[in-house]
């Protein structure tokens, strides 16, 4: 099938062609009845309305039909308007409306009218789609989770709207002194726009996704264009072909934060598809590759290692880095800004980076890369970025199997454990052993980021299925915590490993990604090391009242962040770019876990984990309908139970459900109210008369289809 196809059969709503008899049944398995329409249900409706038994044909009064019902309309919306991701077939399908004629400009041109005709043809005789669909028909009066989470949804579209007038200008530029370094550089500007593309993904409104795009052009532009004086490689520019010159992953991870979810937002905006293979052939090195002296640069696909700390569209820094690397340019400090560390002079900030010098070879936080070959393959499915993703992953799969089940913070550039730190394992800036002296507070600060190449083993988990990633790290937690021992009669736990041996020890085990490892695993093991969590105790059954306490939590995020938005004082001289992030009222981890049954993918520029998506047919677009609540209260290794409901009392709704973020499960069956249901696709087709709900219950099996972004 072609991708037009794909798009078209995926997206289009059910009936836009042919009306369909449910012959008794909300269920209509697998197209069967679609393509069995009977000559007297070829009535008229207008689209979005459903008789409960049938669906009926579109409706127009000036429509000009094809034979079998097309409405010949909204080809100049889809042009005008290529943004929107949206089923070409749905476009052609599309009612002009009451008293709405074509556009002459279109219809009597003679360049369209081949097109126009060609466009007819393909979506006549692409195949029906084969989805199942379901009515969910009783009766529900609005729960208040339901409400709630409209409100969310909403509060959070005025309150961002709010943020973005306050801190970025008409181009889409974040207004602050710009920067290069570590404290407050680039990355912390368009981080500021953390979860706005999860936001719109969820259903928000389309300003959301226009108010990320707007920022991360300016974001590119204003970057570009910002230059440092000192450090030298950001001399031409702190983004060179929009991407930062070189930096760290922690930090580069952060500037990806919006970026590598937008995908989910808007997958087919301008430009992204481009930016997407440029970002990853970054650092992915093909003979087909138009950037493979900078990819070559930067991997070493003999050895499978990245080069350097300090990576980017420039290449690797193949030299120690320097205090100054790490800081950027002199700045006026006192009286003007108040830095995130808390430093007080230029001179401090100096100090802070001072001990940052060893970035040379490989060190497990460069794995946030594979995010960029992650979103390249799930946008064009070349095999390359899934195989380098593989590859690199296994290389640190391999060299924890090598150094009893831990990943060693250093790899040479020879290729060898510690090979640029004298041998040391845990050596390296950011390593096992990093524990650095604050030069504020004059005290010893533990500095360790291995926990960020977590997100390097879930991307190889999405695009394989393989729990042999999960596994790595699971015994890599079980590794660190073996080196417990018993002081003043409690039993603590080392969190950080130098040249006198483990160190750091505290009351909590060293267990970073331990959630995620339970949601990945669903094993009962994983799953009881977090049965505190709230979360998973709604999901257990264990904390009813979860839903609607954390619904309540994120709102009341919001209204305190607004309000301390309200009595910042800053001006664009005087803020730094990390300034306003705490601002950021964007509140949506409620929503992740109870609308999509996922986790929060955080900061770091991580994809999204969730076991459920939702597209809007109508609209043509992702997220929920408007009025539209959904509820996930069970997960397990196979199933997952949700609960629809329409909170609108006059009109229907459809809603399209998808099994993962990226369409990576696969819904084997459905059941509700006791009845089951073949589905055996990725997706369903749930239909909500007014006031109605409906609880369904999908048997799955995870991690068993190629990731797509449509």
């Amino acid at each position: 099938m072609t991708r037009l196809a794909q798009w078209f059969s995926a997206t289009r709503p059910s009936g836009c062609f042919k009306s369909l008899d449910y012959a008794d049944s909300r269920f209509r398995p697998n197209g069967a009845a679609i393509n069995q329409p009977r000559a007297s249900d070829q009535r008229e409706r207008r689209p979005g309305l459903m008789n409960h038994s049938k669906i009926k044909a579109l409706k127009g009064r000036n429509h000009r039909k094809h034979p079998n019902g097309v409405a010949l309309s909204g080809l100049r919306n889809f042009l005008d308007v290529p943004t929107q991701g949206v089923a070409l077939g749905w476009f052609i399908a599309a009612p002009l409306g009451r008293n709405r004629k074509p556009a002459a400009s279109w219809t009597r041109s003679r360049i369209m009218r081949p097109l126009l005709v060609v466009l007819i043809w393909l979506a006549v005789a692409i195949p029906q789609a084969s989805a199942t669909e379901v009515v969910l028909e009783t009766p529900m009066s609005p729960p208040a989770w339901a409400l709630l989470e409209r409100e969310l949804l909403k509060a959070n579209a005025i309150a961002c709207q709010e943020f973005f007038q306050r801190y970025f200008d008409d181009r889409g530029y974040l207004e602050c002194v710009e920067r290069w370094g570590g404290d407050d550089g680039p990355d912390d500007a368009i981080e500021n726009l953390q979860d706005w593309p999860t936001l719109h993904a969820l259903g928000g409104p389309d300003v959301v996704r226009e108010m990320v795009a707007k920022a991360w052009e300016g974001h590119l532009r204003q970057f570009t264009a910002a230059k440092t004086k000192e450090v030298e490689f950001a001399r031409d520019g702190m983004y060179y072909r929009e991407f930062p010159v070189m930096m760290d992953w922690l930090h580069n991870g952060e500037g990806l934060c919006v970026f590598n979810l937008m995908g989910l937002s808007a997958p087919h905006a301008p430009k992204f598809a481009d930016r997407v293979r440029r970002f990853a052939d970054f650092y992915v090195p093909a003979e087909d590759n138009p950037l493979n002296q900078t990819a070559s640069a930067n991997y070493d696909s003999k050895l499978k290692l990245i080069r350097s700390m300090f990576n980017g569209s420039r290449g690797p820094l193949l030299r120690k880095a320097t205090a100054l690397d790490w800081a950027g340019d002199p700045i006026e400090i006192e009286g003007r800004f108040k830095p995130g560390h808390g430093e007080r002079t230029f001179a401090e900030m100096l100090k802070h980076f001072e001990e940052y010098t060893d970035t040379l070879g490989d060190h497990p936080q460069n794995l946030l890369a594979t995010s960029l070959a992650f979103n390249a393959f799930a946008l064009t499915h070349e095999e390359k970025y899934k195989r380098w993703v593989q590859e690199y992953v296994d290389a640190w799969c391999d060299r924890a199997a090598a150094n009893n089940g831990i990943l060693p913070s250093n790899i040479g550039r020879d290729g060898k454990i510690g090979g640029d730190v004298g041998g040391k394992w845990y050596g390296g800036t950011y390593g096992w052993g990093f524990t650095v002296t604050d030069p504020v507070t004059g005290k010893k600060a533990h500095r360790s980021t291995v926990r960020l190449s977590l997100t390097g083993f879930a991307n190889a988990l999405l695009l394989t299925g393989n729990q042999k990633y999960v596994d790595v790290w699971r015994r890599q937690i079980e590794a660190v915590n073996s080196n417990a021992k018993v002081v003043d009669g409690k039993k603590q736990y080392p969190q950080m490993f130098g040249d006198q041996g483990w160190y750091d020890f505290q009351s909590s085990p060293w267990e970073p990604g331990l959630l995620e490892i339970a949601y990945w695993s669903m094993r009962d093991d994983d799953l009881a090391r977090v049965a505190a969590h709230p979360w998973i105790a709604y999901l257990q059954g264990r904390l009813p009242a979860y839903a609607e306490s954390a619904l309540r939590a994120d709102l009341n995020r919001i209204r305190q962040r607004v309000a301390a938005m309200r009595q910042d004082t800053t001006t664009p001289d005087t803020r730094l770019s990390d300034d306003p992030m705490k601002f950021n009222p964007c509140s949506v981890d409620s929503l992740v876990h109870l609308v999509l049954g996922g986790i929060d993918p955080g900061k770091i520029g991580s994809p999204l984990h969730a076991r459920l998506r939702y597209f809007d047919p109508q609209h043509g677009r992702p997220g929920l309908p408007s009025d539209v609540a959904a509820l996930v209260d069970r997960l397990t290794a196979d199933e997952a139970r949700v609960t629809l409901v329409n909170v609108h009392q006059t009109e229907p709704r459809t809603v399209l459900v998808q099994a993962g973020a990226y369409g990576e499960h696969q819904i084997e069956s459905l059941s509700l109210d006791g009845r089951s249901q073949p589905v055996n696709d990725r997706r369903v087709v749930v239909h909500l008369p007014p006031g109605c709900g409906g609880t369904l219950t999908l048997k799955m099996k995870r991690y068993q289809n190629v990731v797509r972004f449509d």
